[in-house]
């Protein structure tokens, strides 16, 4: 009994030997499957950190007008009424009343030279003409008597009361006062010139508007000697520059090639590189009957239709010469894409919109054609960007890098 016990405390070697038996197979077989897993793991994540390369546009405003657009020029805004505003006279700029921007009226005052002398000159020819005027005056009344004392004579010497010498004598004192009276005229008409030379030269010296208009520069300041012909060193020519901006206009180049596109009188539109969201209803006013030899080209003139105060001189501008005028609702934009970025999946219009390098499939509404884009009505905005090509190897939420990155 005893040594049966003690063999059944025997270890069996074939069933605990490492490596051989069922646990051996089910750990070879649980690692197999571990590493299989990874190896999809892997190779999902390395599937979907992979980026699509892609070709992107720009969901952008399109104005109708572009589509029946003949013709396009560059130009500049020009004042047709501009004026360099100085002073006849040479003096010290004393007072300046306007600066840039300011509106100003026909003849209102701008600026001020210094003018005492000129001043002066003026009341001495004021008080020269009232001197003549009393002279005027005495030798009125002189010749008045004159002319009693000459009657006088001419009765008592028909009466043989005086002799002939004290009627001649008369009579010649009337005719000296008569002369005296005429130089009295003559002397005031001299002094009338003189007041008007002075109150000119006064004049000059004060610079007014030529016309209404905005001040554009301001070409001197107090102190600053002005003269017309700046001759002298330091010295300016002009006050100041101002236009009228109720004549400006657009001078652009059309080549001669395409000079029978345009016509005196056709609607155009005028797109300002400041005001690129504004367009301006213009129409053709002038064609320049002259051609520049050396650019082949010929200049014409667009007027506005419509004023507006942010429209300056000298900004550049681009015009359109359209087939037609706008109809109602033409000059409103509208959002439009290229039809290469609508994708048709169920009867349905969408586009793969790229947001943060992924690529959001976005159900789109469709209007009309508007030259080579097409109207959209919603789901998209513009400044969007959206894939245009390969839309085949695109899906929603795909991984999407662009041509520049």
């Amino acid at each position: 009994m005893a040594q049966d016990d003690l063999n059944k405390l025997t270890i069996d070697k074939q069933r605990y030997t490492p490596g051989g038996g069922a646990p051996r197979k089910r750990r070879t077989l649980v690692i197999t499957v571990l590493v299989l897993l990874a190896l999809v793991l892997g190779l999902w994540t390395l599937a979907s950190r992979r980026s699509v390369e892609v070709e992107v546009a720009t969901v952008s405003l399109v104005y109708p007008s572009q589509t029946f657009s003949l013709l396009n020029a560059s130009g500049y805004v020009v004042a047709q009424r501009k004026a360099a505003v100085a002073s006849k006279a040479t003096g010290r700029l004393e007072w300046l009343g306007v600066e840039e921007g300011s509106v100003v009226r026909a003849g209102q005052l701008l600026a001020r030279l210094e003018n005492r002398d000129v001043a002066a000159q003026k009341g001495q020819a004021a008080a020269a003409l009232s001197a003549a005027r009393d002279t005027l005056e005495q030798a009125k009344v002189e010749r008045t008597d004159a002319a009693r004392a000459l009657s006088r004579a001419k009765e008592l010497i028909g009466q043989g009361i005086i002799a002939q010498a004290d009627f001649d004598t008369a009579q010649a004192r009337y005719q000296r006062a008569v002369a005296a009276a005429a130089a009295a005229q003559a002397n005031i008409n001299g002094a009338q010139s003189a007041l008007g030379g002075a109150e000119a030269s006064l004049d000059y010296t004060l610079i007014r508007a030529p016309f209404d208009g905005v001040v554009l520069t301001k070409n001197a300041d107090v102190g600053d000697i002005v003269s017309p012909l700046a001759a002298a060193a330091n010295a300016k020519a002009a006050v100041v520059t101002m236009a009228d901006m109720g004549s400006l206009q657009v001078e652009a180049d059309v080549s001669e090639a395409n000079l029978a596109k345009v016509k005196v009188g056709q609607p155009c539109e005028i797109l300002l590189d400041a005001l690129p969201d504004v367009r301006f209803r213009g129409a053709l006013y002038t064609i320049v009957p002259t051609a520049d030899r050396s650019k082949g080209s010929v200049m014409v003139k667009v007027r506005f239709l419509d004023q507006d105060k942010r429209i300056l001189p000298e900004m550049s501008a681009k015009v359109a010469f359209l087939e037609r005028e706008l109809k109602k609702g033409e000059a409103t934009p509208r959002v439009a894409l290229p039809p290469s970025a609508v994708v048709h999946r169920d009867g349905k219009n969408y586009v793969f919109k790229v947001v943060q390098d992924r690529a959001s499939l976005t159900p789109v509404v469709l209007g009309a054609k508007l030259g080579d884009m097409v109207e959209v009505g919603s789901g998209v905005k513009a400044g969007d960007r959206i894939a245009t090509k390969p839309l085949d190897k695109l899906r929603d939420g795909s991984r999407v890098k662009t041509a520049e990155k």
